[in-house]
């Protein structure tokens, strides 16, 4: 259990939260650190203010090592800003949910994501342990003033090329996500769709391809997936779903009924919530948006963001995302500490 990547990262267990979009909870992210994992808490479209009292919630929690998680501008989808005429086309498909909620039309906003700058910015402030970092590798300037502000850089892979640029980049350790993972393909070199390997094909071609620990992430839900990713010479795994249904996680109610449902064996890979790839367990709105009707990202991130949280509230899953991995049907336990009491029990009846 103790690996170079528990070493580098200052953790006990080779355990990692994987960091949530929007439904990160400090709860989680403390529970993990305090049991000897790496907790970590996502932080899209935090404006620098709410990273300061994010940050500030953890470390009243926990007195262990924490990641706080960013996305890297990517493609230059984050300058995108639709005109009043093509804002209205976008919007125009999703309509009827906002009607079934009985929500106003948004208008067009000044911006639909804080800049990375400014995120980044308060992300040194707040001095996390471990600054995780998607859709992209890192400037030379991020890593150097991680560094110098004593933080672990961690990067996220979804191909060999992609962990080998990461690798070229100076980051200390790097994410290999298979095409298991729920939630966002964070692909960069190439299309999401053309960037599809499996977890326990990838892990290995990059712990042979990069010089830095390896944490494997990507359909590991129980200890006999902690087991397997060792030998194949990660040194943690990152667990999302599995975590993702506990009570100390932040998705509502219904969400985590669906983490626990027959749906949930089901995922499907889509951009009809974000417009960009992601995996998770389909209903209406994966269903019901046509290809051709979906706006690029943030537009339709922030579109469809406008009535998923009504329905989040109300308990409507149909009109939620509800991302979720492919070894979500092997979560079984619906609290953290009990999850991982089973993930280490299980491992080391596994391991010599």
């Amino acid at each position: 259990m103790h690996t170079n990547a528990t070493r580098l990262l200052g953790i006990d267990l080779p355990i990692v939260l994987a960091p949530f979009g929007g439904v990160s909870s400090v709860e989680l992210a403390a529970t993990v650190s305090n049991r000897g994992g790496l907790g970590s808490y996502g932080l899209y479209g935090y404006s620098a203010d709410r990273i300061a009292s994010t940050a500030a919630e953890l470390r009243a929690a926990t007195a262990k090592p924490f990641a706080l998680n960013v996305w890297l501008p990517h493609d230059q989808s984050e300058s995108i800003h639709p005109t009043e005429e093509e804002f209205a086309g976008y919007l125009e498909p999703l309509k009827p949910y906002f009607e079934e909620l009985g929500l106003p039309l948004p208008e067009r906003p000044a911006a639909y994501l804080p800049a990375f700058e400014e995120q980044f910015e308060a992300v040194l402030e707040a001095r996390p342990a471990v600054l995780s970092l998607v859709f992209g590798a890192p400037a030379t300037d991020v890593v150097e003033r991680a560094h110098e502000h004593g933080m672990v850089v961690l990067g996220t892979a979804t191909t060999v090329d992609e962990a080998i640029a990461l690798d070229r980049a100076g980051v200390d350790a790097i994410v290999a996500t298979g095409a298991e993972a729920g939630g966002h393909r964070v692909s960069f070199l190439r299309r999401a769709e053309d960037s599809l390997v499996g977890t326990f094909a990838l892990v290995p071609q990059v712990v042979d391809a990069v010089s830095v620990p390896v944490v494997a992430a990507g359909g590991i839900a129980d200890g006999r997936g902690l087991a397997a990713a060792l030998v194949l010479g990660a040194g943690a795994v990152q667990i999302g779903s599995a975590f993702l249904a506990t009570r100390q996680s932040a998705a509502a109610s219904v969400y985590r009924e669906a983490l626990r449902g027959e749906g949930a064996g089901r995922t499907v890979l889509t951009r009809a919530l974000s417009g960009r790839l992601a995996r998770g367990i389909p209903n209406r709105v994966t269903s019901e948006i046509a290809a051709d009707q979906i706006a690029p990202f943030p537009v339709q991130n922030w579109l469809t963001g406008r009535f998923r949280s009504t329905a989040a509230e109300r308990g409507i899953p149909e009109l939620m995302s509800l991302w979720a991995g492919q070894a979500t049907p092997l979560a079984r336990h619906d609290d953290a500490d009990a999850l991982i009491d089973a993930l280490l029990a299980e491992a080391a009846a596994r391991l010599p």
